[in-house]
């Protein structure tokens, strides 16, 4: 097996091979470029060269046309024959057409298998992000998630968040006391939220069975590794779940992944599609997280790539951690594309043999400025490099072979079902009930004590021992004792009695059980 990955042919005839180091490969890299470059195959070679190398790979494919990883190229196609030039061009003996081993997967349960987190593994910042909540409000979310952690109460799902609100909403004064003000309008600004969510179809995102990450790290029994598709041409439409999504996966496998060093080859790779969604307006809490992820899973053995339009998309702190690099052609029509261009060009070693500005934005579709490291991991000349020609087919599948991909998936059935446990809401929810027959037991019990103290005050009347009370009975007017008692109750909370057994009520509400 190979120790690295054949991306295409540089120098001057093409006859330079260019290709990533495995050792290197979980150092990080970036795929940019502008619309219609060659980013998507690109992004599909490398794939391929992963799967072959034993590497499993997530991806997303943000416009349909990645499913084709699934399918063998087509040796007889229109594309045969540029093709076929192209590899002997750049010396390649044999493109070798073959599909490669596919995991489909949608947050929507449509297109692959259902991708679920459970709310309490999303997390309050990472929700926040979600939400687009004040800083003020993901205060207010925290307390929340500390809440159900202390009172036994599992948040999986979002209509356990929401008990949890309408829970945090009545008992605001008891629960502020203990962790700070907790504001009603920012509760109901959380709510909001959650309702824009689940309007955007994220509810079959939050919940049970969730994800388990050794599913994105199979290898088949021939040695290659899975090709995880997340389908997200319709997750697209919500680009804040789209990101958010893309970075609790990369958090879930920093957190619980061991630390390997550095090996031989990832353990897995993972592209980050339209990474520009990541950072639009993201706090710097969460690009410090990015940050800080991004430096550290490298030790887990995860090789992280950014594919994104222009590197300004993606901060200076974190693209100074990609290693390796495909840069197709950018546009600079304008006066801030040229200086992007500039900005670019400053970032890859320099070739003497041509002006990096120039070649950056001059290399035509299917061509790019690649630079990977090399011994010792130092980043390699940049150089012109024409991209191989992918092994799997170019540009999206039918219906119909999707679904036959899906059914003959290893995961088949895992997920389908979902799950309901007994959570949040339906802890709540009996908490409530218990706490209603409760004080409904109360007021019964003390109309009973009021209606017998009654009958042996008429007993003493009838033995002459109170003329006032041997008086004739009044009509009533409206109330009935019993009525009349559970008003007097409720006037009489602030008694020191009352409070013991209102105390008694909402305590069981509040105590985990």
């Amino acid at each position: 097996m190979s120790d690295d990955i054949f991306v295409g042919g540089g120098g001057a005839d093409y006859g330079t091979r260019q290709a990533l180091l495995l050792r290197y490969a979980n150092r990080h890299g970036l795929i940019a470029g502008a619309t219609g470059t060659g980013k998507t195959v690109t992004l599909q070679v490398l794939a391929e060269g992963f799967s072959a190398a034993g590497v499993p790979v997530f991806l997303a494919d943000v416009k349909g046309d990645l499913a084709g990883l699934a399918m063998p190229g087509d040796p007889t196609g229109k594309l045969a024959r540029p093709f076929a030039e192209r590899a002997a061009k750049i010396g390649l003996a044999d493109i070798g057409y073959a599909a490669m081993p596919v995991t489909f997967w949608d947050v929507f349960g449509e297109k692959g298998h259902p991708v679920r987190a459970t709310v309490t593994e999303m997390g309050p910042l990472l929700l926040a992000r979600l939400m687009d909540l004040s800083e003020v409000q993901e205060g207010v979310l925290n307390v929340a998630f500390r809440l159900a952690d202390e009172e036994g109460l599992p948040i999986l799902d979002l209509k356990d968040l929401q008990a949890m609100l309408v829970f945090l909403g009545e008992n605001a004064a008891e629960i502020g006391l203990r962790y700070g003000r907790v504001d009603q309008s920012s509760i109901g600004a959380i709510q909001r939220a959650l309702l824009v969510l689940e309007n955007e179809g994220a509810t079959g995102f939050f919940g049970e069975p969730a994800l388990d990450l050794s599913d994105l790290m199979r290898v088949d029994p021939d040695g290659r590794g899975r090709v995880n598709i997340l389908a997200a041409d319709r997750l697209m439409a919500s680009p804040r779940l789209y990101a958010t999504l893309l970075l609790w996966l990369l958090s879930e496998l920093f957190e619980q992944l061991p630390e390997v060093g550095d090996p031989e080859k990832p353990k897995l790779v993972f592209f980050f599609d339209e990474a520009h969604l990541l950072f639009d307006g993201a706090p710097k809490a969460l690009v410090d997280k990015v940050e800080q992820v991004a430096r550290l899973i490298r030790s887990k053995g995860v090789g992280v790539y950014f594919c994104t339009q222009n590197p300004d998309d993606v901060p200076e702190d974190i693209l100074g951690q990609l290693g390796n690099r495909v840069q197709h052609a950018l546009r600079a029509f304008t006066a801030k594309d040229q200086q992007a261009l500039r900005r670019a060009a400053q970032t890859y070693r320099p070739n003497p043999r041509f002006k990096l500005e120039d070649a950056i934005r001059d290399v035509g579709i299917g061509e790019a400025v690649t630079s990977f490291l090399i011994a010792k991991g130092e980043p390699g000349v940049a150089e012109r490099t024409l991209v191989r020609p992918p092994a799997s087919q170019l540009g999206t599948i039918t219906a119909a072979e999707r679904q036959q991909v899906i059914a003959a998936s290893p995961l088949a059935g895992k997920y389908d079902t979902a799950l309901d446990r007994d959570s949040a809401f339906e802890r709540l929810q009996k908490r409530a009930e218990s706490a209603s027959d409760a004080a409904a037991a109360a007021v019964a019990e003390g109309a009973a004590e009021f209606n017998s103290a009654r009958r042996f005050t008429g007993s003493r009347i009838g033995n002459g021992q109170s003329v006032a009370a041997s008086r004739p009975a009044a009509k009533p007017r409206g109330d009935s004792l019993t009525t009349a008692f559970a008003k007097s109750f409720v006037r009489q909370l602030g008694s020191a009695a009352s409070r013991e057994i209102v105390r008694g009520v909402l305590g069981g509400l509040f105590r985990a059980r």
